[in-house]
């Protein structure tokens, strides 16, 4: 199972709006076929570990498959991999995790069960519970998962009081951000990031510039130029800006022209968009995973309105000082049982710098 989780994690960034899974297939003590979700979200991995087995000995029959999410139980695209199994005669199927989507839902298991397969449950079920989060969050609370990314001075700050940030961290931190990037489904940024960086947000990384998520900028007032980097760049990668309810429509025209997808949502109560009704947009469009890289004010909101599940920190050892820009604006917490609280599951060297890794600890878990 355990490598089966590696295979599905190959797919992190690429199979929106499905889950990334991996499947093996284990016959006599020897695997005999292992596949995990293509590009798009299909084949799915049972398919593909099936073809696998087939290709090198002639079918799965008799074989146990160890796949890390319950198997489909519906027709889409493609036939259930539930049935794909049942035809292919498993003797045994051992899943890590059951799958919410209401469409499965414990159907690819009774599927299985109907058929005479021998199915084991919960094996590794930590480990793909939190692999798919972004996936289970799309289903059950209607928005991606949302996974912060900082690099800053070992006092928390990002740019000196004029502005300037490149470089705080090193290479290697850097080349970390870019693998981040490729692993997600979309960057999201705030118009003033946009405005003051003029990003590009792909991946660099040698071997996968091909893994260049969509770029998402949360754009209140329609403010992104046409001559911008993003917005130039929007045929190549896709590039959606986030506004208001009622864009100006002069603006969006012209950005439309290049390619980018304007969203209006609704606005919160001071005027900018919403940052509920903004993820809920990006996850009614299929997005699993969503990596924001700035600026201070867009994750001061998003921290403040307890949208943040996931934290990657990385510090340089550096200080700028009081007057330099902090990490995350400020969000209004005047009493220390109001702060959002994380817990570290990681910490790395990265280079010179120092990578530590955050998941968002819900109020039940600290009472």
């Amino acid at each position: 199972m355990l490598a089966a989780l590696s295979l599905a994690a190959r797919g992190l960034g690429r199979t929106w709006p499905n889950p990334a899974v991996g499947c093996v297939l284990v016959r006599d003590g020897s695997v005999i076929g292992r596949g995990w979700t293509q590009p798009g979200g299909r084949p799915h991995a049972e398919t593909e570990a099936l073809a696998h087995a087939r290709a090198l000995s002639g079918g799965a029959a008799g074989a146990t498959a160890y796949v890390t999410l319950e198997p489909c139980n519906h027709y889409g695209k493609t036939p259930p991999c539930a049935l794909a199994l049942v035809e292919a005669k498993v003797a045994r199927v051992v899943v890590a995790c059951g799958d919410p989507d209401p469409r499965v839902a414990g159907g690819g298991l009774t599927r299985l069960r109907d058929a005479g397969i021998t199915v084991t449950t919960g094996l590794c079920e930590a480990e793909a519970l939190a692999l798919n989060e972004g996936f289970f969050n799309r289903i059950t609370l209607g928005r991606p998962l949302v996974t912060c990314k900082v690099a800053s001075t070992l006092d928390g700050r990002i740019a000196t009081r004029s502005g300037e940030s490149q470089w705080i961290t090193g290479p290697t931190a850097r080349a970390w951000g870019h693998r981040l990037r490729a692993s997600h489904d979309a960057i999201l940024v705030g118009i003033g990031t946009a405005l003051a960086d003029d990003p590009e947000l792909t991946c660099r990384l040698p071997g996968l510039g091909d893994r260049s998520p969509v770029r998402v900028v949360v754009d209140s007032g329609l403010r992104l130029p046409p001559a911008a980097k993003l917005a130039a760049g929007a045929r190549r990668i896709p590039t959606w800006v986030v506004t208001g309810p009622a864009p100006d429509a002069a603006r969006a025209e012209a950005l439309e022209a290049l390619g980018v997808e304007v969203i209006p949502v609704a606005a919160g109560p001071d005027g900018r968009v919403d940052p509920a009704a903004a993820l809920a947009a990006l996850a009614s469009r299929g997005l699993t995973r969503v990596l924001v890289e700035g600026g201070a004010a867009l994750a001061g909101t998003l921290f403040g309105a307890g949208l943040v599940d996931r934290l990657e920190w990385f510090r340089a050892a550096s200080l700028i000082g009081g007057d330099g820009l902090p990490a995350v604006a400020g969000f209004h917490v005047e009493a220390l049982t109001a702060m959002v609280r994380f817990e570290r599951t990681a910490v790395r060297a990265a280079g010179a710098d120092l990578a530590e890794s955050y998941r968002r600890v819900a109020p039940a878990e600290t009472a």
